[in-house]
């Protein structure tokens, strides 16, 4: 090191042993400095062993890492409320991971994995949406890892039970109002009963169970007048999309509108009125799931009439205020002729009537038309049937039992086994069948054009034109627009692939992206 005067040269001098310069005598500075590198005679320093965490740490990296594992485990416990099943969790991780553990992205998207795997083989609901929320991983990404977890592990896991899942979710959201118990629970059943009937119409074949709950849990809050219930609060808490539960919706009261057919007044229940009607068609449904199959024909109840007409008295009495009604002094509930309805028989004691189908719609009928015709006590009101007769929303409070085998969770075995007056193919499979008439439907007008254009002549030949003008009828008349305007830009699509030769079973499917790299973009390649 040179000295400050820029000499290079030093002497040491020989009674203090330091380094100085021959020029100016200055004491270089560190000359006396010793490294510590330990050895035979100098100091000791600190080893620090591969695998530890540093100086004075007794923890080895991989304990840190298998207590940082535990305590994620835990914390993601916590935060599902499923502490009970920890213990499981982690020896199921602890085994595919060979009691390594790990940590990063991917070992919380397994935590969660086995969660929802663990739950599942326990016979317990569980939502993988709601996973995939706590562990902060896409749905997807969480399903890919669970089929990995079964995969590795051999397992066998039970069918999911949507009447579970609808239960636990119910159960939760419930929690947060305040509802009668009597009447949570009647709640429960007939929503575990709609859940079943619902997987019997197919509606969630093909699809995620959650928004069909998410759709079941507020019909039945709308049928029993519990307020708050909406929709859009019940997609939120289920983790489920608002716009594909108000589909499931929709779909579960065209599915009861089409049962609430054979009953006598069927005409007149739609989409928009079902739920008032819904206490009728849902006692239907029950009283049709507890038949005994294999029993022959059709099974009707004995009734005693004058208790209904009673009954049917009081209701319409309530509504009309009129004292001849109560007293059982009206024209429109006397059977005046028996030979008016063929059907109509009794029993030896004369009082338990037994009504088929038909004399009920004709009773129905009669009563109906005169009611509408005419005016109970000059009121200026009319009195109908289809409105006044106890079919008020909630006029009617006894309808439900809750005796059939579908208000309890079932096997899907013997759900398909029930029968609830009304049976449906998948709207899933209905959907892909009308979809794929359509491109048939395009695939035969891209022919048409096609060889139109190869030989002008063809569309002449036979009469018809498809190319120039189409008939379409709006509003009962008929008028003529350009066919040019139809085309799209599926109809390009469709002729690109025809013209590559492209089977047309094969365009029919709709995958077209792939038929385009398939057939088109790649066709020079080998």
């Amino acid at each position: 090191m040179p000295c400050r005067c820029g000499s290079h040269s030093t002497i040491r001098d020989d009674q203090t042993g330091n380094l100085v310069c021959s020029k100016c005598y200055t004491i270089l500075d560190f000359d006396n400095y010793e490294a510590q590198i330990g050895g035979i005679t100098g100091p000791t320093g600190t080893n620090i062993h591969i695998g530890y965490a540093g100086t004075g740490s007794r923890i080895s990296y991989k304990d840190r890492k298998i207590y940082q594992a535990k305590t994620l485990i835990h914390e993601y416990a916590l935060r599902l409320d499923i502490t009970y099943s920890e213990s499981g969790i982690t020896s199921m991780i602890e085994e595919i991971t060979d009691g390594e553990f790990g940590e990063g992205d991917w070992f919380n998207v397994l935590i969660g994995a086995c969660s929802y795997v663990v739950m599942r083989r326990d016979k317990k609901f569980f939502p993988a949406a709601e996973v995939a929320k706590a562990v902060g991983c896409d749905i997807y990404e969480l399903g890919r890892m669970i089929a990995r977890v079964v995969k590795f592990l051999k397992l066998s896991l039970p069918e999911i039970s949507i009447a579970g899942l609808f239960e636990r979710e119910f159960n939760n959201f419930m929690n947060r109002k305040n509802v009668d118990e009597d009447k949570k629970e009647m709640m429960m059943k007939q929503g575990i009963f709609l859940v079943n009937c619902a997987v019997k119409w197919s509606l969630t074949t093909g699809r995620r169970p959650l928004p069909v709950v998410a759709a079941v849990m507020a019909f039945v809050a709308e049928l029993n007048g519990v307020d708050g219930l909406k929709i859009e609060d019940v997609a939120e808490h289920v983790h489920a999309v608002v716009s594909t539960c108000k589909l499931r919706y929709k779909e579960l009261l065209a599915a009861l509108v089409r049962v609430a057919q054979v009953l006598p007044w069927g005409k007149d229940i739609s989409v928009k009125n079902v739920v008032k009607y819904a206490p009728f068609v849902i006692q239907y449904m029950e009283l049709k799931s507890m038949e005994v199959p294999g029993g022959g024909g059709e099974r009707v109840e004995p009734f005693d009439m004058e208790d209904v007409i009673s009954e049917c008295l009081q209701k319409v009495a309530a509504y009309g205020n009129d004292e001849n009604l109560s007293n059982g002094d009206s024209q429109y509930f006397e059977v005046r002729n028996r030979s008016d309805f063929p059907t109509l028989s009794n029993d030896n004691d004369g009082n338990n009537l037994k009504l088929s189908h038909e004399c009920l719609s004709l009773i129905y009928s009669r009563f109906s038309n005169e009611v509408d015709a005419e005016k109970l006590n000059g009121q200026s009101r009319q009195i109908h049937v289809r409105k006044r007769w106890g079919l008020e929303p909630y006029a009617y409070q006894d309808w439900w039992s809750g005796k059939s085998e579908l208000s309890k969770k079932l096997l899907l075995k013997q759900i398909l086994e029930k029968e609830v007056g009304f049976d449906m193919m998948p709207p899933s499979f209905i959907a892909g069948c009308k979809a794929n008439e359509r491109r048939r439907q395009k695939i035969n007008a891209a022919k048409v054009r096609i060889n139109k254009i190869m030989d002008p002549s063809y569309a002449g030949s036979d009469g018809s034109d498809n190319l120039n003008s189409s008939e379409v009828a709006c509003g009962g008349k008929k008028r003529k627009r350009r066919q040019a305007s139809e085309i799209d830009w599926e109809d390009f699509v469709i002729e690109a692939l025809l013209l590559h030769r492209v089977k047309e079973e094969d365009i029919e499917k709709g995958h077209y992206r792939a038929l385009l790299g398939l057939y088109v973009f790649n066709s020079g390649t080998i």
